[in-house]
């Protein structure tokens, strides 16, 4: 099965008969409503060369009409040309107008196609009185400078979504995998989980697996931006799309079609390209009463200059003047390009930003509250040392282990693997109950197994008289100590520790340099806690938290005005992240689609916390430098435009040059964007 690169279906290739190659690749399509909207920007970018390339020559012929001496019927091939340019290339801005007046609304094609069509008929109404005063050439000029500018965005804008492209280009199309008669080539679209896939040096992996045969190399530079290739052996995780370097691997399948982690960073950037900022819906706000207010100053201007005994043609440059250099194209376009470019970047870099709220929040944060196992620590806990209660090794771990077999706490794991090397096999529970911040409940023979911290015990009123001591002495070594008590009675002790990751003091001090306060909250105890917020440099600890107080701590420093993100591993955090300013999903793995985080980084890398909320400054400082000059250079340009500088110069601004101007002025802001290109994620 295929997946719909638009909405995400599951197509069968078989049987599709909505398909379209590019460079090479097929796509498969569940509707044509689907394959238009694939196709739609290239057939648009298409389209719109072809027009610009008609209204320009036809321009340019007009131009030279203009200047041309006893033409025959000159006015009159003005005319007809001038007409072709303003009714076939400038039918865009007519239909764009008659969109807005249905939605009560009005905008830039309002402003354009008013204007021109105000030169145009003013010069039809001089050919037919026997004026002298044509503007054929101006309604032209206009047209063309406007689809120009048009022109030079859409190519500003391919660029800038070129990111994304390579994303949805990074998988392979076929992929060798071992079936029954041995290794054959399929589709990648036909892989199945449990499939073995056999990966040669130099080729894509086909999908997201588990090594279970070879010891290689792997660039996963385009996904994570990891420059520099990462060793992979028996037991190791890759990812889709990237590439084995040396040695041959078998994988096997985990993840497939839209499953697979870089389906799923193709589905949220694409969607977070489609998110606004709350300043772009500020600017839309503004725009919706900065285009009528425009009209009236171009009428007003018109009355004005009539009452000063201005003649028509002087009242009507400066009408038009004002209505095109006043298009608000470029304050359109302030935002959505900064976000585009600044989106794919991030993606680039393994930073997936969801949506505009997260991405302007994330520049505002002022508080980063950190959990601790797997997020400041490395995930991976160790047994270090078992402390039995008159019990056999092999009979403690058994229960253990039948406790904590139903649980996906990393903790769990460790004590799981831990005694996997030690026991052959053991049963199953009868039933299993996770307590949130205290550990497990199981049943097995009629007798209840516990799993867990003090707390736990002690709702259960089971006594730990005489271990106390040695907890102490575990906890101020930074260790986890993890209680197992066995029908009502303590049987004995496990003492585990997580290191910390390497990073963990430098991008500490990085976020304490840039002003911002750091908090750890976890649901260990205060010693174990206290010992590793001291190796990373945190003050601020919050420990023994369940997951109600990690929200309570949040929405506490919220009501004293701190902008809060919240980093944490996604899953036990999900409450937590959800209700921070920014939740920050950190090592979120292949299933970032289930993350509460509106920023999810791929890599558990905390120093990628920093490039998160240095990148949306970055980018949220090109959006306010964008709109900035979209609103200075209308608010500038619609006073010269209505002739205030005209008693000074004796001379108007001609509605071409206006046009020209209002194009530029786009591409500007589109230029201005493109620098985000050049931004470094990690200096």
């Amino acid at each position: 099965m295929a997946v719909d690169p638009i909405c995400g279906m599951q197509v069968d290739e078989k049987t599709a008969t909505i398909t379209k190659t590019v460079n090479g690749k097929k796509y498969y399509f569940c509707s044509s409503n689907c394959l238009a909207a694939f196709e739609a920007p290239e057939k648009d970018f298409a389209n719109l060369k072809r027009i610009l390339m008609l209204s320009a020559g036809l321009t340019i012929v007009i131009l030279l009409l203009m200047f041309a001496v006893n033409v025959p019927y000159e006015n009159y091939i003005l005319l007809v040309l001038a007409s072709i340019v303003q009714f076939y290339p400038g039918f865009r801005y007519y239909k764009g107008m008659l969109d807005a007046f249905k939605a009560k609304t009005a905008n830039m094609d309002t402003l354009v196609a008013i204007g021109t069509s105000a030169a145009w008929a003013y010069s039809v109404y001089g050919l037919f009185t026997n004026s002298n005063s044509l503007y054929f050439d101006t309604s032209a000029l206009i047209i063309t400078f406007i689809l120009l500018g048009k022109f030079l965005e859409d190519v500003a804008k391919g660029r800038a979504s070129q990111a994304l492209k390579k994303l949805m280009d990074l998988t392979p199309r076929t992929a060798i995998v071992v079936r029954a008669q041995g290794e054959v080539e399929i589709p990648v679209s036909e892989i199945k989980t449990e499939d073995i896939c056999i990966v040669k040096p130099g080729e894509k992996i086909p999908t997201d697996g588990i090594v279970i045969f070879g010891h290689s190399e792997v660039d996963e530079s385009i996904i994570t931006g990891e420059s520099m290739p990462v060793s992979k052996s028996i037991g190791d995780k890759v990812i889709g799309g990237t590439i084995n370097k040396s040695e041959l691997l078998k994988i096997k399948a985990t993840k497939v079609g839209q499953d697979t982690l870089l389906a799923q960073i193709v589905e949220l950037v694409s969607s977070a390209h489609m998110s606004k900022v709350p300043v772009q819906r500020l600017a839309d706000q503004v725009s919706g009463y900065f285009v009528p207010a425009v009209i009236f100053v171009a009428i007003a201007s018109g009355f004005y200059w009539h009452y000063a005994s201005a003649n028509i043609t002087f009242v009507l440059t400066v009408a038009v003047s004002v209505l095109i250099i006043a298009c608000p194209c470029a304050l359109g376009l302030a935002t959505p390009t900064a976000l585009l470019l600044g989106i794919g970047k991030g993606a680039e870099a393994g930073i997936l930003i969801r949506n505009g709220e997260a991405l302007e929040s994330a520049g505002k944060v002022d508080t980063v509250i950190f959990d601790k196992t797997g997020t400041i620590t490395e995930g991976r806990p160790e047994v270090t040392g078992l402390h039995l209660m008159q019990i056999e090794k092999p009979l403690f771990l058994k229960y253990a282990v039948i406790a904590e077999k139903g649980s996906s706490h990393p903790i769990a794991k460790a004590i799981v693997d831990y005694s996997d090397i030690r026991l052959e096999k053991h049963k199953e529970a009868e039933s299993h109950q996770i307590i949130p911040g205290k550990g497990v409940k199981a049943k097995f023979q009629n007798a209840y197994i516990l799993v867990g911290n003090k707390a736990l015990l002690k709702d259960e009123n089971i006594s730990i008289d005489g271990f106390e001591y040695e907890i102490h002495d575990l906890e101020m070594q930074g260790q986890t100590v993890v209680l197992v008590a066995y029908n009502h009675k303590f049987i004995g002790a496990v003492s585990i520790a997580d290191k910390l990751k390497k990073e963990a003091r430098s991008a500490v001090e990085s976020l304490k340099k840039q002003g911002i306060d750091v908090y750890m909250i976890t649901g260990d105890n205060e010693k174990v806690a206290s010992h590793i917020a001291r190796e990373a440099g945190i003050i601020n600890i919050f420990a023994q938290a369940l997951p109600q107080d990690k929200l309570k701590k949040i929405k506490e420093l919220q009501s004293h005005g701190a902008v809060v993100a919240m980093v944490g591993d996604g899953v036990n955090d999900g409450p937590a992240l959800a209700a921070a300013d920014v939740g920050i999903a950190v090592g979120a793995g292949t299933d970032i689609a289930k993350e509460s985080g509106g920023i999810v980084l791929i890599k558990s890398d905390m120093r990628d916390v920093i490039s998160a909320i240095k990148l949306s400054k970055y980018i949220m400082a090109k959006v306010k430098q964008n709109l900035f000059w979209a609103f200075f250079y209308n608010v500038a340009a619609i006073p010269i435009a209505a002739g205030v500088l005209y008693p000074i110069t004796g001379t108007l601004l001609n509605p071409a040059i206006a046009a020209l101007a209002m194009a530029f002025s786009s591409v500007s802001v589109v230029a201005n964007s493109l620098l985000i290109k050049n931004f470094k994620v990690r200096k």
